[in-house]
């Protein structure tokens, strides 16, 4: 297929769905250092209930049909080629990064499942638990905990003035209320220096000491843009750290090189949804480049207001519109039951 190679490097939310997108059209390779895509989202769920994570971590060859996998991370790309951390050497004539934030979990999906086993075995053993990190990460996993096992304390830790600093104010009240009202503990502007936890004992930066049988962290994840320093795109990052893109995803200087997803620097909220759209509009004008279409008719993506959805366990939720904040079984119906598994599944060709 002269023309028609086209690599996409890093299979989260964004990659996965331009894997799906694209397959049937170019000569495609998927790069990513795992056998597996995850739907982040249903991460905590699966933590209270193990068997959740057989739906939400998925198989690449799931869903990619047609194209060539390569299981190992990129350490490289020039103007024609990617290369990986195995030494494979991949030429192509379109690039797309999807490499969003960096994960520390395992290559295997079998390791993967084995690790919400593990954390689902903590948490019952435990009668306290300590979540380091007020995002909506740190509030979805105390929702989830005192829902499901509600005789358990929690405390959560947070650095912040107030929770989710993503989301608007009135979203960071209503998590605090909700949270308090099913007796979890909120400790904010401290953190927790792990160094010193001994024996149960956790330490905050203002010297209070907190019990608690196990913990969890809940911080943000570094970018997945590291391994470009050193590449032909090392100039091409904002302040943030975030690839700086044109209006049709294209990275800014690179007519061949896209980037979608939160390694970008599209001005709105880094939500799984929005690289799923990302996506879209990448492989529509890949679809038209290589049919040697008019680049004036590239397909252009608009940023998103801020809308956002948190769980807050299984039945409850809070939902930010842009002039308006809903909290309870409203938001909840519309999340926190499935958690959007089913419908990630179908988008990318699968049974719910």
């Amino acid at each position: 297929m002269e023309g028609k190679r086209v690599v996409l490097v890093g299979g989260g939310i964004g990659g996965s769905h331009a894997t799906y997108f694209l397959q049937k059209d170019v000569d495609l390779t998927l790069v990513d250092p795992k056998e597996y895509f995850e739907i982040l989202w249903a991460e905590l769920r699966s933590m209270v209930e193990p068997s959740f994570s057989c739906r939400s971590v998925i198989y690449h060859r799931d869903y990619f049909t047609d194209g060539k996998l390569v299981v190992s991370a990129a350490v490289d790309i020039t103007e024609t080629e990617v290369h990986t951390a195995d030494g494979t050497v991949i030429p192509y004539d379109y690039c797309v990064i999807c490499t969003g934030h960096t994960y520390n979990i395992p290559k295997s999906r079998q390791e993967r499942l084995k690790l919400f086993e593990q954390d689902n075995e903590k948490i019952k053993a435990a009668d306290s638990i300590l979540i380091i990190g007020g995002g909506s990460t740190g509030v979805e996993l105390a929702g989830e905990l005192v829902v499901d096992f509600p005789h358990k304390k929690v405390t959560l830790v947070h650095k912040g003035s107030r929770l989710m600093e993503t989301f608007g104010p009135k979203v960071s009240k209503k998590g605090l209320d909700w949270l308090k009202s099913k007796n979890v503990e909120v400790k904010m502007n401290q953190t927790v220096n792990l160094e010193l936890a001994e024996n149960g004992k956790y330490v905050t930066s203002t010297g209070e000491t907190i019990s608690a049988d196990c913990h969890f962290v809940c911080i943000g994840k570094p970018s997945g843009s590291a391994w470009l320093k050193d590449t032909i795109l090392k100039d091409k990052f904002d302040n943030k750290g975030r690839l700086m893109v044109e209006p049709n995803m294209r990275v800014k200087g690179h007519k061949n090189i896209f980037a979608i997803g939160d390694i970008t620097d599209v001005p709105e909220m880094k939500q799984g949804y929005l690289a799923e759209r990302h996506a879209a509009v990448v492989a529509k004008n890949i679809k038209l480049m290589i049919a040697g279409g008019d680049e004036s008719k590239l397909s252009i993506y608009k940023p998103s207001p801020d809308i956002g959805l948190v769980s807050l366990g299984r039945k409850e939720g809070l939902l930010q519109l842009p002039y308006l904040t809903i909290g309870g079984c409203i938001p909840g119906y519309i999340k926190s039951g499935d958690m959007f598994v089913g419908k990630t599944r179908k988008q990318i060709g699968l049974r719910p």
